[in-house]
């Protein structure tokens, strides 16, 4: 067994090695022979063994200079992973894979849902698979109205269908982290509700609008787009939606309409 530099506390370090649960990533994933794989924080290599056993390629993106260093020395003989040193936010992901891709990857918790967002950016991967935060994990799948539903969930939903695939226990991982772990899956929608140029208005509306989670929608809009009384009922009207209706009960369809409605106010 090699011997590794301790993990890094400012790079939210927790190393899974556990092969029951990594072979379950993988299978979650299901990466094809002639896929291409980003592995989003390889750490010490567990999961990358798994990816590059099953895909055809694994690009690997570590910040770590020592592990990224150590993976590459690993695999020097091996065509089929490359390694990425940096910070994964920094990497466009369709130009590392030079075509279609799919993402993997055991996601530092400080700096999970700026990954989230970054990896749908068009164009977006086939599918991806992280393992997350367990609460995080169910703020991203969770439905319209329920306790957990926030921006998080509504800008996820947006673009893509989430799934929470299966639990991971604190102590599957070195050194455990405070907190449970979730697998989740992201398949990009074939019809996601905003267009790409829409996003990010989107996603600033969206994170507006939760900021007043408690407020009915007619002061909402108010608020958010700096309308009048009568111009923001106008929007709310036209969108179709009730103007005594709370942001958490909107269902991501539901804000694209307001957000194009308000285009005309």
């Amino acid at each position: 067994m090699p011997s590794y530099p301790p993990p890094r506390k400012r790079f939210g370090q927790h190393f899974l090695s556990d092969p029951r649960i990594l072979g379950r990533i993988v299978d979650t994933l299901a990466p094809e022979a002639d896929e291409t794989v980003i592995e989003i924080g390889p750490g010490r290599g567990a999961l990358t063994d798994v990816l590059v056993a099953r895909a055809g390629r694994v690009i690997a993106i570590e910040i770590d200079r020592d592990l990224s260093a150590r993976l590459r020395d690993r695999y020097a003989d091996d065509a089929r992973l490359a390694v990425i040193e940096g910070d994964v936010l920094d990497v466009d992901f369709a130009r590392a894979a030079g075509g279609p891709f799919v993402v993997a990857g055991n996601v530092p918790y400080n700096i999970t849902t700026p990954i989230l967002f970054h990896a749908l950016r068009p164009p977006r991967p086939l599918r991806a698979v992280y393992l997350v935060q367990r609460e995080v994990a169910e703020r991203v799948v969770a439905a319209p109205g329920s306790e957990t539903y926030g921006a998080l969930s509504a800008n996820v939903q947006a673009v893509a269908r989430a799934e929470l695939v299966f639990k991971v226990p604190a102590g599957a991982f070195q050194p455990p982290p405070k907190v449970e772990s979730a697998v989740l899956r992201i398949s990009p929608r074939p019809d996601p509700v905003v267009a790409a140029d829409e996003e990010d208005a989107y996603r600033a509306m969206v994170q507006a609008a939760f900021g007043l989670r408690r407020k009915q929608l007619r002061r909402v809009v108010r608020t958010v787009f700096a309308l009048d009384a009568e111009r923001a009922e106008r929007v709310v009207q036209s969108a179709g939606l009730d103007p005594e209706a709370r942001p958490e009960v909107l269902t991501p369809e539901g804000f694209a309409r307001l957000l194009r409605a308000s285009r005309g106010a």
